[in-house]
């Protein structure tokens, strides 16, 4: 396998016992795992004061490899929708540990120099925590079309093409559930 092959060639793989399309999943879903925390943390310099990318992607890539031991996807899709549960659980209790009513972070003054931004306010990475807890309440199709394209980082294409749908539907349920959720935290802030 010279270059990366495309989850279709995953599947087909799979499909046939190929422990190297395992491998490389699990190769694919750690370098989307590492993306993810770095996008997740840039924003974040006070998150960043009590957790690296390297830190969160060791501790979503842990997840994943401990929920692999119990169940072996049959599928890509499977595998990805596995590795996004896992991320965004990591999410949610990094936000909640560091930020949450009994947490440090909140309580922690930092130096003149180290003013948080709004973006930063405990209240929104709060909010980052509730978003990723708000994906689980999504209709099924929503959910996973979500997962992968958010969370595992298919293109949409590849969401297509491991869902058996068009891309078109794959970009209708896409906007339905960013819709949701936009819904779901406008509404709540009335």
């Amino acid at each position: 396998m010279g270059k990366s092959p495309d989850t279709l060639q995953l599947q087909q793989l799979l499909d046939q016992g190929d422990e190297q399309a395992y491998d490389e999943l699990l190769s694919i879903a750690s370098v989307r795992l590492h993306k993810l925390a770095r996008k997740m943390l840039r924003d974040y310099p006070r998150l960043r004061r009590w957790e690296q990318t390297d830190d969160v992607f060791q501790t979503a890539a842990l997840r994943l490899h401990r929920s692999l031991a119990e169940v072996k996807p049959e599928s890509v899709r499977q595998f990805f929708g596995l590795a996004a549960t896992q991320i965004r659980r990591t999410l949610i209790d990094l936000a909640r540990h560091h930020f949450g009513p009994e947490a440090h972070g909140p309580k922690h003054e930092s130096g003149a120099d180290n003013q948080p931004r709004e973006t930063e306010a405990p209240e929104t990475l709060a909010s980052w925590a509730e978003f990723h807890e708000q994906v689980d309440q999504l209709p099924h199709d929503e959910r996973e079309v979500f997962q992968l394209l958010w969370y595992s980082g298919t293109t949409q294409r590849e969401a297509a093409e491991l869902l058996n749908i068009s891309e078109r539907t794959v970009l209708r349920r896409y906007c339905r559930a960013r819709l949701h959720l936009q819904s779901t935290f406008h509404g709540a802030d009335e």
